[in-house]
């Protein structure tokens, strides 16, 4: 083999050690040839792999490694720049044709800066049209096929496959592809750097190994409710277990649509776990993707399953969210390398992070995406996927079940409504999912709502007018035990305030994952311990809506701020859950003083007012209601579910993949993320400055990374402005870190500055 073309070069001197392009080339065609062929669409992403760095054939570039060298010395926009990734998008326009070629240059130009626009008038100097027709370009290609490239580098691919999705999928096929191409070099670029990192990528269980891990812990659980007598909600938990067992094996029900709804308290985050393991094992998946809508739930549904695999380590699920996400323009090589990439066979992420990505053009994000082809998506608390983009998330949805072999399982106990809508005069605004095409793994749950009725819901004489917080507080402070749910992080914090010290917890976004699962667990046990009548003193937990989903406390009683209907039911699920007490647990909504938070709370907290104004809240937990809930709630939206026109841009005609990116944000401020120093009970010191201290020496150290999400907490960009003028966080190994004074480990967490203002969020 030629090795007077190198791809990469590692040390320097007598150490140095040289990754021969072509063989790079060879490995990343064959690489991403076998990603893309579970789709069928093989051919197309060999020849992208053969082809995306024919600019490195050039003697500038290989001056550039020599002279730069170096693990960045090959990213366009660090160092010395010379280009190399237009070469081989113009080759596969001049060898293909425009049609074809033109997908393939997609992928190539964009391996390094990300998917650009087509055409000029959206991205500018960046677009695809620019690039190929740019002299830089033109001088690229022309030097790199000077060179004495192996013509079986060069070969044009035969009988490419047809695109999938027609109109519709044409973009995300360009996007899987994509994603194919840049897993493939950065897998065999990482292989190249560190092979200890690459075999630990093998080292995941597979999906039945895990199946049957679940198996022998839910049958332990068995055992010891059937030893302390099996209750009536116990029994009912069963019963929708064992019925999405036996759906999940079935080998009739073929991939596409599902529905599991189950009242809240039912066990569905086990029972939904269950069913997709069954059905990917039935049908040959590849692994099961779990979304969640908020990070501040993700880890309580990932402690879950952890606790559950215990015996298969605690890798066996990977957790992930936005929060640690490499900042845009400051992605190197080692950051690109430690992006996940979403090989292991159970994933725990959120919606923001799935969704975002699916429509995304920045290569760390998008190089997970082949790896949704052949999976089982469950998306819990689908009532939450965001309605100003439910258009496009709705199609990005059916074509991965048309087109990529993917079940996606609705999870919840109030089903939005989904289905086709059309507008005020006959046109269709919404092209959703048939109710036909969704298939319910629980038969008929109108008598499950109705055997799991455990609270009476009271609504106020009037949802218009506000109850002081002191009146709240004082009528909490009547309750021996109590839980209170606020809309908002200040709400908490200024709630918790008026009650007495002792006795009274907060939860809040505001602290850490790590320091509210410590909190959280704390509440179990004297929960566990005032159930056996060991403990009188007092237990008023105040929080945020953090609770409200994938966490089981069980209170008599509870508060809740005014929101959305489906908030105030996730609230009832944390009263009388065990239907341990005598009669029904009692549930107090209330509207807050200040009123509720504006955007999508909002919206949904006047939809449960008009609902209650036209006495359509009497039973208000009941499904038939929910329907209701949601037909208004949707009809609030006057700007249409496809508020930013994503679909446009991604039309054929305009291709627009950075600008949809930049658009499709489903949080407006997504905030600043900042590490905090928590420190456990009973630890000297926090295990943070450990695993900074390894990112300093190992910047791709994924693992470090990931035990880092559990220390965050996310400030809006105002907020964060300050505590950075106030210098209490400083950037260490491109995170931003929080100075220990500014953190309160035993009870409010991040301390934010006096003049914050505005909604906090939870």
């Amino acid at each position: 083999m030629d090795t007077k073309y190198w791809a990469h070069v590692d040390g320097e001197g007598e150490t140095l050690r040289s990754h021969a392009l072509v063989e790079h080339l060879r490995d990343v065609g064959r690489l991403a040839e076998d990603f893309a062929s579970v789709f069928g669409s093989g051919g197309w992403a060999e020849a992208a792999g053969r082809w995306h760095d024919l600019g490195k054939f050039r003697a500038g570039f290989q001056h550039k490694l020599r002279v730069a060298g170096g693990v960045d010395a090959h990213i366009e926009n660090v160092g010395l720049r010379v280009t190399h990734s237009t070469a081989g998008a113009i080759h596969a326009v001049q060898a293909l044709g425009k049609a074809q070629g033109s997908v393939l240059a997609f992928l190539i130009a964009g391996h390094h800066a990300g998917l650009p626009d087509m055409h000029s008038s959206d991205g500018g100097a960046g677009s695809l049209a620019e690039r190929l027709a740019g002299e830089i370009g033109q001088v690229e290609v022309r030097e790199a096929l000077s060179e004495a490239i192996p013509p079986e580098v060069l070969a044009a691919p035969a009988n490419l496959s047809e695109p999938l999705g027609g109109k519709e999928g044409f973009a995300l096929w360009i996007r899987m592809l994509f994603s194919c191409l840049v897993d493939a070099d950065f897998l065999d670029t990482e292989a190249f750097f560190d092979t200890t990192r690459a075999r630990a990528r093998e080292s995941y269980p597979n999906l039945l190994e895990i199946k049957q891990q679940l198996d022998a812990s839910l049958a332990i659980k068995s055992d010891r409710a059937r030893q302390g007598g099996i209750s009536e909600v116990n029994g009912l938990r069963a019963q929708v277990l064992t019925q999405c067992r036996d759906k999940g094996a079935d080998h009739n029900l073929k991939p596409g649509f599902f529905s599991l709804t189950v009242p809240t308290g039912g066990g569905k985050t086990l029972s939904s776990l269950a069913f997709a393991l069954e059905h990917a094992i039935a049908h040959g998946h590849r692994r099961i993707i779990y979304a969640i809508p908020f990070t501040s739930i993700i880890e309580q549904t990932a402690q879950v399953f952890r606790e559950a695999l215990s015996s298969l380590g605690a890798d066996v699920v990977i957790e992930h969210h936005s929060n640690l996400d490499v900042r845009e323009g400051s992605e190197n090589h080692a950051s690109r390398l430690a992006s996940e990439n979403w090989d292991a066979p159970l994933i725990v992420t959120t919606n923001v992070q799935l969704f975002e990505s699916l429509h995304a053009s920045r290569t760390s994000r998008c190089r997970k995406l082949h790896n949704l082809a052949n999976s089982v998506i469950v998306l819990d608390e689908a009532q939450q996927l965001p309605r100003e983009f439910l258009a496009p998330v709705l199609r990005v949805l059916k074509q991965l079940v048309e087109h990529y072999g993917v079940s996606v399982v609705f999870c919840t106990a109030t089903q939005p409504a989904l289905q086709p809508r059309l507008g005020p005069f006959g046109r269709r605004v919404l092209d959703g999912i048939p109710d036909e095409q969704v298939r319910s793994i629980i038969e008929d749950s109108a008598p499950l709502f109705d055997a799991m009725r455990r609270v009476d819901v009271h609504f106020p004489e009037s949802l218009k007018v506000t109850t002081p917080w002191d009146e709240v507080a004082r009528r909490i402070e009547q309750h021996e035990c109590v839980l209170a749910i606020v809309n908002t992080r200040r709400h908490a914090r200024d709630l918790a305030a008026m009650l007495p010290a002792e006795g009274t917890e907060h939860l809040s976004a505001l602290m850490c994952a790590q320091h509210r699962s410590d909190v959280i667990a704390r509440i179990r046990k004297r929960l566990a311990v005032r159930a056996e009548g060991r403990d009188t003193t007092p237990l008023r937990v105040i929080s945020t809506q953090l609770v409200e989903a994938g966490v089981d406390l069980d209170f008599p009683v509870v508060y809740r701020a005014l929101a959305g209907l489906d908030a105030i039911a996730q609230a009832a699920g944390r009263c009388n859950r065990e239907g341990s007490l005598p009669g029904r647990g009692e549930v107090h909504v209330f509207v807050p003083e200040g009123g509720v938070p504006p955007g999508l709370m909002g919206q949904g907290a006047e939809a449960a007012r008009e609902m209650a104004a036209l006495g359509l809240l009497d039973d208000p937990l009941a499904p038939e209601t929910f329907r209701a809930y949601f037909d208004r709630y949707y009809a609030r939206e006057s700007s249409g579910f496809d508020k930013h026109a994503i679909l446009e841009m991604l039309s054929p005609q305009r291709l627009a993949f950075r600008t949809a990116a930049e658009a499709f944000r489903l949080i407006d401020e997504a905030g600043e993320t900042i590490v905090v120093p928590y420190c456990q009970p009973g630890q000297e010191e926090s295990p943070v400055e450990m695993w900074l201290n390894t990112l300093r020496t190992d910047p791709a150290a994924t693992w470090a990374r990931r035990k880092l999400q559990r220390y965050t907490v996310t400030v809006p960009q105002g907020v964060f402005k300050r505590l950075h003028d106030q210098k209490d966080v400083e950037e260490r190994t491109g995170l931003w870190v929080a100075s220990p004074s500014r953190y309160d480990d035993e009870r409010y967490g991040l301390l934010l500055p006096e003049d914050h203002g505005g909604w906090l969020g939870v």
